[in-house]
């Protein structure tokens, strides 16, 4: 009877720990499911209907909050990441704004520019490196018929975009007329050499500056040409008053002499 009831207790204090265990392992899983689906993020979805290519723009989203557990990489988190952007799906209420659809929003302002990508290479040379709205000349040496030319292919191009690797610079887009489109990618495909300089255009501010500041020191200036006038004036008026005193001694003399002869 003692030997059937250590191994009843023994087994009964096994089993009460195998429960507790078992309840303590399910009640963290519980709790690590229950904070994976309570914890709900914001994400970013279409407030009203956006077409196609269309500018994303703060009246057009919303925010919307899933569990942390579904959210993906391709959901929207930061609204930063919604600047310059467009779609290039149409969205209705309610969608949700992931980055496979987004695509950054063209830079060009008119509608009849085109951006041509210019990347460094062996035959396209720039000699600076180039920002964003910086103005540059194009310079192409090619052979034309046996003879080697050297001309200035394109002026005061708008720089649209720089693009960059490992915080180098690399090339830029230009912002050129759709006229102008073929001719420059003719000359990046074909000529010899096509060069890249950024234009100097501090020159016509300062000239314009110095313009300004010329015109306002002009009065200062006329002050002391108008002090000398008056000063010479007096003295060419001194000079007739004098000439004329010998004249009226002359005039007496002449008539005495007539009766002395008589």
């Amino acid at each position: 009877m003692l030997e059937s009831k250590r191994k009843a207790i023994i087994f009964i204090v096994l089993s009460v720990l195998l429960a507790v265990t078992a309840g303590f392992l399910v009640l963290k899983k519980v709790q690590a499911l229950n904070t994976n689906l309570g914890t709900s993020v914001k994400i970013y979805v279409a407030s009203k209907e956006i077409s196609s290519r269309s500018l994303i723009t703060p009246e057009n989203v919303m925010t919307d909050e899933i569990p942390k557990k579904f959210l993906k990489s391709y959901h929207i988190t930061n609204v930063d990441e919604l600047v310059n952007k467009v779609s290039v799906v149409p969205l209705s209420e309610g969608d949700v704004i992931t980055k496979n659809i987004l695509k950054e929003a063209s830079s060009v302002v008119d509608e009849n520019n085109r951006l041509i990508t210019l990347m460094q290479n062996e035959r396209v040379f720039f000699d600076e490196p180039l920002e964003a709205l910086d103005r540059v000349d194009i310079i192409v040496s090619h052979r034309f018929n046996g003879k080697e030319e050297t001309s200035v292919f394109m002026k005061d191009v708008k720089v649209a975009r720089t693009a960059k690797k490992d915080n180098k610079f690399k090339g830029v887009q230009l912002e050129v007329s759709i006229d102008k489109a073929p001719e420059l990618i003719h000359m990046q495909n074909y000529a010899d050499s096509l060069r890249v300089i950024k234009a100097n255009v501090g020159k016509q501010e300062t000239n314009e500056k110095a313009a300004e500041t010329e015109k306002e020191n002009p009065p200062a200036e006329a002050k002391p040409a108008e002090q000398k006038k008056p000063v010479e004036e007096p003295k060419k008026e001194e000079k007739p008053k004098e000439e004329q005193k010998p004249k009226e001694e002359q005039k007496p003399s002449k008539p005495e002499e007539k009766p002395k002869q008589q």
